[in-house]
Formats: C-alpha cells, sequence, structure tokens
C-alpha cells in the first residue's frame, strides 16, 4: 500500500485525534454503576496515559509526524480539565440521579457500549501511530475487516440459534402430537387386548364343550367303526371264496380257449399258405395280361398315329380344293359381271349413235318417216327405261 501525502496525513490525523478525545469524554459521561467507578477510572487513566504516550512520540525521520506533534499538544489540555474540574463529578451526579435512562440502561448494554468503545479508541490509536510512522493506514483495515467477519459469524450464529428454535418448536409440537397418538393407540390397544382377553375365555369354554363333544363323538365313531370293520371282513372272506372258485372256473376257461384258438390258428396258417400261392398266381397272370394290353396299346399308338396323319393330309386337300373352287367361282362370277356392263355400254352406244345420227346412221327429213322414227325411238326409251 502507497503511503499517503503529508496534507492527507495531517488531515486524518487530526479527525482521528478528535475521535479519540471525543470517546475519552464518552467514557466519562457514561452512566455507570457506583461500585464499579473505582475500576472504570482506573481504566480511564490507563488510556490517557497510553495518549499522551502516543501523542508525545516523535518518529525517526518523518516530516508527518513533525507537523502532526502540535496539534496534539494543543489538544491535551481539554481532557485534563474536564477529568480534573468538578464539572465531571457533577454531570456524572445529574446521570445517576435520573431513574429512567437508569432503568432503560441496564449493567449489559453498559458493559457492551464500553466494550465497542474501548475496541474503537484502541483501533484509532494503532491507525493514528501507523499514520504517524509510515503514513498508511493498514491496521485500520485489518480490525474493520476482522470486525466484519466476527459480525458476519454473529449474525450465521443468531440465523442457526432461529433455526434452531424454530426446529425445537415443530419437533415439540410433533411430539406432542405422536405423545397423543401413541397415548390414544395405546387406550386403543388396551381396550382391544381386553377385548381379546374376554374373546379368550369364551374359546376357552368353547374349546372345553368341543373337546368333551369330539372326545364322545369320536368314542362312537370307532365303535361303530368297528363294528363296520367286523362286517366288512366277512363279507370280504366270502368275497375272497368266490373270487378263488371263479379263478379256478377262469383257468379251466382259458385252457379250452387256448386249446381252441391254438387249431384255429393252425387252420389260417394253412389258408394264409393256400391264399399266399394263389396271390402269386393270380399276379403273374395279371402281369402277362398287362403286358399284353400294353403291347396292343403300343401297336393301337402307331396306327392311330398313321390315321391323324392320313387325316391331316386329307383335310388339307379338301382345303385347297375349296379354296381352287372359291377362286373358279369368283372368276366366273366376275366375267358374268363384265359381260353384262359391255352389254350394256354397247347398246347404250348403238342408241347414242342412232340417235344423234352420227356416221352412216342419218335418217331421211319425212314427216311420216320421222314421226313413226320418233314413235319407234321413244318405244325403245321406254322399253330400255323398263329394263
Amino acid at each position: 500500500m502507497k503511503p499517503l501525502s503529508i496534507l492527507d496525513v495531517l488531515r486524518i490525523s487530526a479527525v482521528l485525534e478528535d475521535t479519540t478525545d471525543q470517546l475519552s469524554i464518552l467514557n466519562y459521561i457514561m452512566p455507570v454503576q457506583y461500585e464499579k467507578r473505582q475500576s472504570i477510572s482506573m481504566k480511564d487513566n490507563k488510556e490517557m496515559h497510553l495518549e499522551g504516550r502516543s501523542s508525545g512520540k516523535v518518529p525517526l525521520a518523518s516530516n508527518p509526524s513533525k507537523i502532526s506533534s502540535p496539534l496534539v499538544h494543543k489538544e491535551e489540555p481539554k481532557l485534563p480539565e474536564i477529568r480534573q474540574g468538578g464539572q465531571f463529578n457533577k454531570v456524572q451526579d445529574l446521570i445517576f440521579k435520573k431513574p429512567t435512562r437508569q432503568t432503560i440502561m441496564n449493567a449489559e448494554t453498559l458493559k457492551k457500549i464500553q466494550i465497542d468503545r474501548q475496541f474503537l479508541s484502541d483501533v484509532i490509536t494503532e491507525t493514528l501511530e501507523e499514520l504517524q510512522e509510515e503514513g498508511t493506514f493498514t491496521n485500520l483495515l485489518k480490525a474493520l475487516g476482522k470486525e466484519r467477519e466476527s459480525k458476519m459469524h454473529f449474525y450465521d450464529t443468531i440465523a442457526r440459534e432461529e433455526n434452531g428454535r424454530k426446529k425445537i418448536k415443530s419437533l415439540q409440537k410433533q411430539l406432542l402430537n405422536v405423545k397423543k397418538e401413541r397415548q390414544a393407540e395405546v387406550q386403543n390397544r388396551n381396550e382391544y387386548i381386553a377385548h381379546l382377553k374376554d374373546q379368550l375365555q369364551e374359546m376357552k369354554a368353547k374349546t372345553n364343550m368341543e373337546n368333551r363333544y369330539m372326545k364322545r363323538n369320536t368314542e362312537l365313531q370307532i365303535s361303530q367303526t368297528q363294528k363296520k370293520c367286523s362286517k366288512t371282513e366277512e363279507l370280504l372272506l366270502e368275497e375272497i371264496e368266490k373270487l378263488r372258485l371263479k379263478t379256478e372256473e377262469e383257468n379251466r376257461i382259458h385252457a379250452e380257449i387256448e386249446l381252441f384258438l391254438r387249431k384255429e390258428q393252425q387252420k389260417l396258417e394253412e389258408k394264409l399258405e393256400f391264399w399266399m400261392e394263389k396271390f402269386d398266381k393270380d399276379t403273374e397272370m395279371k402281369q402277362n395280361e398287362l403286358n399284353a394290353l400294353k403291347s396292343a396299346k403300343a401297336s393301337d399308338l402307331a396306327h392311330l398315329q398313321e390315321l391323324a396323319k392320313t387325316i391331316r393330309e386329307y383335310e388339307q386337300v379338301i382345303i385347297e380344293d375349296r379354296i381352287e373352287k372359291e377362286k373358279t367361282r369368283k372368276k366366273r362370277e366376275q366375267d358374268d359381271l363384265e359381260l353384262r356392263s359391255i352389254i350394256k355400254l354397247q347398246a347404250w352406244w348403238r342408241g347414242t349413235v342412232v340417235r344423234r345420227e352420227i356416221g352412216g346412221f342419218k335418217m331421211p327429213k319425212d314427216k311420216d318417216d320421222s314421226k313413226d322414227v320418233k314413235g319407234k325411238g321413244k318405244e325403245k326409251d321406254k322399253r330400255r327405261g323398263k329394263k
């Protein structure tokens, strides 16, 4: 940190000295209890001694200390006048005579104010010494940082304490609720236990009655089952005798059936041999017939193919003949049509030549002849029109 200039050091030193004087005055005018006056006055004497030492110090080679020392000596005489004069005692007596101030500011508050005043006075004194010696105020910054940290820690502690109180209150409420629930639960369980005890007594009486009943019932059932068992035993013995006789009869029948089945098996084996031989003969005969049919089928198929070929040739000849006949018919029709057309054309040309008297077909111009010719011409025209 760079040292301050001489003017800044003088100004700050003056302000700090004024502040220390005000704090020392505040120490003497504050109301305190009578039994603590002596200890407080001793502390004030120590403070004044320290202030006198700090103001009387002269640095080795610093201009600001030389300039600020007269200021300190100028303001020093004020404090002894206040301390040694009778005005301080009068003011203090007046303060102690007021009951309202004494009731408001209790011992703890005064103690805290006194501690804060002492701390501030020490910090300002150290800062003033540092300014006079080095021209810096790092002690003041350090003190402010420490105080800020302590306050933050104090506020955090208060916040944690408040949170703890809230949690304690909520836990107390929860504890009360849990106690009430437990009491209600215990009461319900006690009632349930009493109810279960009543049921247990009833069940004991009921079980005793049931045991007696079951004992008698089982004895009766045992006697009845013994009687039934004796009867069933007799019946089973009779059944065993019947089954023995039946098994003997079944064995005899089984032997007879076995003999009969053996004979039948022998007969069936003989029949099986006969039918096997017959099967072989029949299969051989049918195989021969099948081979003959296959050969006949092959020959018939060849003959059928030849016939199909012949039929295709005949069909081709018939188609060609039909085409030739159709061509001749169309040619004949065309010739007839051309002939009729030629005849009509010749007749038309002859009539035209005669009517128009072309060439050697000129007729005499007589009236009668002309009438006859006209009449004939009209008749010919009519005939042609009819045609």
